[in-house]
C-alpha cells in the first residue's frame, strides 16, 4: 500500500476520487486499510487548505428559529423586550454577553459562534452619515 502525501488541489482531488471508489470497504482488509488512510490525510489537508468559518451570529439565530419554526418573537425574554430583539436582529445593537449566554442555553446556538463579530456596521454608518459628522462628536469639538 503505497500512500503519498497531499500537498495540492490536484492530489486532493484524486484522494476524494479514490475514497469513492474505496467506500464501503471492510475493516481490517488492505482496502479497509487505505481508506482509513486517505481519509486521515484528507481531513488533515482539509482543515489547513479548506477552513470553514463560523456563521454570522445573527444568521446563526435566524438558522435556528427555522430550523424550530418559530420567529423573533420567541426570542423576546431571551435577547430582551420585543424593542430590544429587533434591534438586535437588524444589527443595530450588539449582542451582550448576558443574551450569548441565554440564547447558548435556550437555543443551543454555540457560544463560540455567537461572540463572533456580525459583520454589520452600526445604525450611523449604514446612513450615510460620516463620522467626522456625527453629531456627538460635533459636539465634542465645538465644546473642547
Amino acid at each position: 500500500m503505497k500512500v503519498k502525501p497531499i500537498k495540492t488541489e490536484r492530489d486532493h482531488a484524486r484522494a476524494l476520487k479514490e475514497i469513492e471508489e474505496l467506500w464501503g470497504a471492510k475493516e481490517g482488509t488492505t482496502n479497509g486499510d487505505r481508506l482509513d488512510v486517505l481519509t486521515t490525510l484528507v481531513e488533515a489537508y482539509e482543515r489547513v487548505h479548506h477552513v470553514i468559518n463560523a456563521p454570522d451570529p445573527l444568521d446563526a439565530i435566524r438558522f435556528r428559529l427555522e430550523q424550530q419554526g418559530a420567529d423573533y418573537r420567541s426570542l423576546v425574554g431571551i435577547i430582551g423586550s420585543r424593542t430590544r430583539v429587533y434591534e438586535v436582529m437588524r444589527g443595530d445593537r450588539p449582542l451582550s454577553l448576558e443574551m450569548i449566554r441565554r440564547l447558548h442555553s435556550k437555543l443551543q446556538i454555540p457560544a463560540e459562534v455567537l461572540i463572533q463579530p456580525t459583520g454589520r456596521s452600526p445604525l450611523r454608518a449604514r446612513s450615510g452619515v460620516p463620522q467626522s459628522r456625527s453629531p456627538i462628536k460635533h459636539r465634542r469639538t465645538r465644546s473642547a
